[in-house]
């Protein structure tokens, strides 16, 4: 597959005792992890104007090893990826060599069906998890599925680490839109990702590094504002636990 871009917007709405919403602008790069295609400012081996690198993906952070952990993952649970059968991941890309994702997605699909799903998780105290996403047996995920997972790892310290969550996916020839829910007790948390498909060009990437010339800087610096929001909003502070031993669930 050729490597496309995804000009998408991120929602996140909390309610119970503290409520809390916000939109931002980000855009996503969709690419066959194993090809080096694309066009000259993107690359995966070198630096340039945006790039994915092996090493930040599958696998503990800044050692991973990219579409073979993910294989890995999923022959281990039962879905040997053969034939006719593709991996793709749905990413933030680095610009100029800067990048933090709070979430990636590892999709495996067959033919036009979406088998299988690993969120791949990550808190900006250097931690990592990931939750495989699937129905039984690796049945076609359709649009209006949801799939649920316990919350085992702490992502904000603006929540509290238990509860469910429950994700959909909406994958589409010219459009994606992804759910992520999260419930515990009276509180809930909505978020999303939605956008549009389109091949990648150069003149695209330059588009997204104009907008976003800090990368993942840029993410980082919004992710500690809306924590100073929630805190000035009263939502209690809790540390960070250690993170699950288990690298997938």
């Amino acid at each position: 597959m050729a490597p496309e871009l995804v000009f998408a917007a991120t929602t996140h709405a909390r309610r119970g005792a503290v409520r809390h919403a916000f939109r931002y602008r980000v855009d996503y790069v969709l690419i066959d992890p194993e090809e080096r295609a694309g066009p000259a400012l993107f690359s995966r081996t070198r630096p340039a104007l945006a790039s994915v690198r092996d090493r930040d993906h599958g696998g503990p952070r800044g050692a991973g090893r990219g579409a073979p952990w993910a294989r890995e993952v999923l022959a281990a649970r039962g879905l040997p990826l053969e034939g006719g059968d593709r991996l793709l991941l749905l990413t933030q890309p680095r610009i100029f060599g800067r990048g933090f994702n709070p979430v990636s997605f590892w999709l495996a699909t067959r033919g036009e069906a979406l088998l299988a799903v690993i969120a791949e998780v990550n808190n900006t105290f250097g931690d990592r998890h990931s939750y495989l996403c699937a129905k039984p047996c690796f049945a076609p995920i359709l649009p209006s599925d949801r799939l649920e997972a316990e919350k085992v790892f702490h992502v904000s310290p603006f929540q509290e680490v238990g509860g469910s969550y429950s994700f959909g996916f909406d994958i589409r020839e010219d459009r994606l839109s992804i759910l992520i829910a999260h419930r515990r007790g009276a509180e809930t948390l909505h978020a999303t990702l939605a956008g549009r498909r389109q091949p990648m060009t150069n003149a695209g990437l330059i588009a997204i590094a104009a907008r976003l010339p800090f990368g993942g800087l840029r993410t980082s610096l919004l992710i500690h504002w809306q924590a100073l929001r929630l805190k000035l909003k009263g939502a209690p502070y809790r540390a960070r636990p250690l993170p699950p031993e288990e690298e997938v669930t």
